[in-house]
């Protein structure tokens, strides 16, 4: 079972973590033409660097819930399936993942809008907290609709009650996806066939929202007779004039919806994962961006702090980091989960780019 030990100093840290409001990611869902389907993120956080790691949970690895103030007693569950996670902070807090069955699930911020019931010693035994919802979702379910039902019998809760509040993203291989956002106490399960999520407002107000884009067509606009003159685009993509490209939620939500919506189909769902990182590359977040001049609070590469897309046709993660733009791959079918250990291991083992030397044949002639 996952140890208790760091506990204290883990609820110190998720105060820091998501106290503010820097913390925010973006995420698209393609499909490609041979069935397959592929969940991509983005996860910004500009206050520093993270303690960024990818973590391996065998079948029958048992966690337990951290509680508020560090109460003992939450919520216990034990793997029914293996499955492979991006974690920040603590092994066990995976924000985004997948399972051997092939179900994928992960965590967005979403402040000021989500309310979690009060916490009550009593229900102990069936709380978990939000960082590790996650991990039971892919503990122990492989259909959004057995975590559709799951959901409405526990209760979730953040160990440190100045800390905002987060929803879930939760898609099977079959394409089938649903968004989990907690109001008022309760669970609010929404089915998602956009496939595209960020941070606040709530999902069903992020899809209204949409509504204001009805003029945005892929493609060039015009020429247009305006009077005595006509009117011409400058440039090819003048159809998407009005597009926000600012990285507020509801701006990043509109601009992956549409970079999502009017990306080509391929064919493979291992062209799809390759073609997320290029879509998400629109959402890579300018550190500075973020505070007025001069007044980051550290110096890294990127807000963007990693990059992640699930082939959940093929069963592999693909990501890439702040530091490191180079893919790696976790492939789970090369995974027995029935004997590997509990592991959790950096993103980054060296925090530098992967750079590769052209090399140069002066004794070649140009062809």
């Amino acid at each position: 079972m996952e140890s208790r030990k760091n506990f204290p100093a883990t609820i110190a840290l998720v105060s820091i973590l998501c106290a503010n409001g820097a913390y925010a990611c973006t995420g698209i869902t393609l499909k490609s033409a041979d069935g397959g389907v592929v969940t991509a993120r983005t996860i910004e956080w500009g206050e520093s660097e993270m303690k960024n790691m990818y973590t391996i949970v065998p079948r029958g690895y048992i966690q337990q819930s951290m509680l508020p103030g560090g109460d003992t007693g939450g919520m216990t569950f034990s793997s029914m399936y293996g499955y492979v996670g991006l974690a920040v902070v603590e092994p066990g807090w995976v924000v985004d993942g997948m399972n051997e069955a092939g179900l994928s699930a992960g965590l967005f911020y979403f402040p000021g809008y989500g309310e979690y019931p009060e916490y009550d010693r009593a229900d102990a035994a069936r709380t978990i907290s939000d960082f590790q919802l996650v991990s039971w979702i892919l503990s122990r379910f492989s259909t959004v609709d057995q975590v559709r039902n799951a959901i409405q019998d526990v209760r979730v809760t953040s160990i440190d009650p100045r800390a905002s509040t987060a929803h879930w993203r939760v898609t099977e291989p079959s394409g089938k996806q649903i968004i989990i956002e907690i109001v008022d106490g309760r669970p609010q399960v929404y089915d998602s066939q956009l496939g595209v999520l960020t941070n606040s407002p709530e999902y069903p107000w992020q899809l209204k929202n949409l509504n204001n884009y009805v003029n945005l067509i892929p493609g060039t606009a015009g020429p247009v007779q305006f009077g005595p003159i006509t009117l011409r685009a400058f440039g090819a993509g003048s159809g998407f004039l009005g597009l926000p490209g600012d990285f507020t939620p509801p701006s990043r939500f509109v601009r992956a919806a549409f970079l999502q919506n009017y990306s080509i189909q391929q064919d493979t769902a291992y062209d799809s994962a390759m073609q997320a990182f290029h879509i998400l590359n629109n959402f890579d977040v300018p550190l500075g961006t973020e505070y007025p001049v001069g007044r980051a609070p550290v110096n890294m590469p990127s807000a963007t702090q990693w990059t992640v897309a699930t082939d959940m046709h093929n069963r592999v993660v693909y990501y890439n980091t702040m530091y490191n733009r180079t893919l790696r791959s976790i492939d789970l079918n090369k995974i027995d989960f029935a004997t590997v250990k509990f592991q959790s291991h950096p993103l980054d083992t060296i925090q530098a780019e992967t750079i590769i030397p052209v090399r140069i044949d002066a004794t070649t002639p140009n062809t």
